[in-house]
């Protein structure tokens, strides 16, 4: 099947467990039963958050602290694309693309869907309860009401 033809499913990761379960259940039901010609092209993408995000707004000291919080958040970037990749390569997946975007997770997730052209987003669930939810926000929930594709919301069974 030429690369063209292929169905974009994008995978969106984060440090969390959740995320990888969800990434597993997309290549275990999505890719692996088609391979080795699998009509699916993989794009895992991971959402890096700005310093500025992370610290709530710049204040005094930031220009010492901004630099600190970066390092720290490009070294959670290699983490999980380095899980991601090994996950991959563990179900013999090859044909897959990573990404890492800065910027708020939902916003990422729809923006790449759209210049992938993606037919499918994949993501895990916390499980947060809707308390949390409401004061953290969830990812899957924008996902759900804002991609331009079909949104696929996978449960971790055991967490």
């Amino acid at each position: 099947m030429a690369a063209e033809e292929k169905q974009t499913v994008l995978v969106g990761v984060d440090e969390s467990d959740h995320s990888l379960y969800a990434l597993q259940w997309a290549i275990d039901n999505l890719i692996v039963p088609c391979l080795p010609e699998s009509p699916v092209k993989l794009f895992v993408v991971h959402a890096k958050p700005s310093p500025i995000s992370v610290l709530g707004g710049v204040g005094p000291g930031a220009e010492v602290v901004l630099p600190i919080i970066e390092s720290y958040l490009k070294k959670i970037a290699v983490l999980v694309t380095d899980k991601a990749k090994k996950l991959c390569r563990s179900r013999s997946v090859h044909d897959v693309v990573f990404g890492v975007v800065e910027g708020d997770a939902r916003n990422v997730l729809c923006e790449a869907v759209v210049k992938h052209h993606a037919s499918m987003l994949v993501v895990g669930s916390h499980g947060y309860g809707a308390l949390k939810r409401t004061f953290l926000g969830s990812v899957s929930d924008y996902c759900i009401h804002n991609a331009s594709c079909s949104v696929l919301v996978v449960k971790n069974p055991t967490k």
